[in-house]
């Protein structure tokens, strides 16, 4: 008797104005224990907050997904144009049940950028579709249980970043946390300030506020404060059972008033309280300043596994802030005054997804 034939695997774009298949690939996304870049609302946050085109492609058998790959259309004069999984995130690629309908969504990538004049594709997480090149020494994630109550998770913190949360915790710092108005451009006062020190253009002030409204019930902000003066804050996600401070930063005073330290602990103790039982620390740059901050606060670094392709003849996109042809930009960019920086930031930071 011969062997029945599997149904062949469709790929298909994404209609993101049809709210029945929204909810279907956030299904998806869900069962498979999919990231948060890979929710659809991700992407429509990040469309409309940076006007980054959102797009996706869906792999169906019989008419069952089988695999998504989440899009961002990037478009830049500085950056050139690229497909991002997922654009603005540390995370996405490819999710699939099967490694045919894998390998579909990754021709139907290749398909889509070179119709839509796209220099390649880059893929954050997944495995990497055969022929593209991959890599895994370039970023790596911080990600540990939280401990059950505030002092085991004081505790848990090694001893001299312990000593440093312990000194913030004695000023007395005021902790807020909230979604309003008034949270947001505290916010965005102590994150823009924060970069522009680090020589990075700020995003556009309203993907912060998309991105609360994309995910209404799942993110907030948590601001240190010194009696009336923000010193460091951050706006984080919760996605299936993990906090991630993904948007933070502080004054220049925040460092003499460990406005910093004293955050990250107050968002574990308030993360436990609304059920998470993990802390995302999110992606650093193997070997830097963010990467041994989070090691010395007992994280251990998990390397993230990349993937890029490019279309025969076009130059490789790069948007490294640690490759040489950067560093001058960056020391200039660090000597701007902060409205002006406010103010070119945003336009540079579109392509920077």
């Amino acid at each position: 008797m011969n062997a029945p034939v599997k149904a062949a695997i469709s790929v298909s774009t994404l209609d993101l104005r049809d709210a029945a298949e929204l909810r279907r690939i956030e299904g998806f996304v869900a069962a498979q224990g999919g990231s948060l870049f890979h929710r659809p609302a991700w992407l429509r946050g990040v469309e409309a907050g940076t006007g980054q085109r959102a797009a996706g492609l869906v792999a169906q058998r019989l008419g069952t997904v089988t695999g998504w790959l989440p899009l961002t259309e990037v478009r830049s004069a500085l950056f050139g144009r690229a497909l991002v999984s997922s654009g603005f995130g540390v995370g996405g690629g490819i999710l699939a049940c099967s490694d045919d309908a894998a390998l579909a969504l990754a021709e139907g990538a290749q398909a889509h950028a070179q119709r839509g004049g796209f220099s390649g594709v880059e893929l954050r997480g997944g495995a990497a579709p055969a022929g593209w090149a991959s890599w895994s020494d370039k970023h790596c994630g911080f990600e540990r249980a939280l401990a059950a109550d505030d002092e085991a998770e004081l505790l848990a913190i090694p001893r001299k970043a312990r000593a440093e949360v312990r000194k913030g915790l004695g000023f007395g710092h005021r902790i807020t946390a909230g979604r309003t108005p008034r949270d947001l451009a505290v916010h965005y006062a102590c994150y823009s300030a924060s970069v522009r020190n680090l020589g990075t253009p700020v995003f556009p002030r309203a993907l912060f506020a998309v991105m609360l409204d994309a995910f209404p019930a799942s993110s907030d902000i948590l601001t240190v404060w010194a009696g009336e003066t923000p010193l460091a804050s951050v706006l984080s996600f919760y996605h299936d059972g993990a906090v991630l401070p993904f948007w933070g930063g502080g004054v220049f005073a925040a460092r003499a008033a460990r406005a910093n330290e004293v955050m990250y602990y107050e968002l574990m103790l308030h993360a436990r309280r609304q059920g998470c039982t993990r802390f995302d620390f999110g992606r650093s740059k193997t070997g830097s300043g963010p990467f041994s901050f989070k090691k010395n606060w007992g994280f251990e670094p998990q390397p993230l596994a990349y993937a890029a392709w490019t279309v025969p003849g076009a130059p490789p996109r790069n948007i490294d802030p640690t490759d040489a042809s950067y560093s001058r930009k960056i020391e200039l960019w660090k000597k701007l005054p902060l409205p002006l920086a406010n103010t070119l930031g945003p336009w540079i930071a579109r392509g920077l997804a």
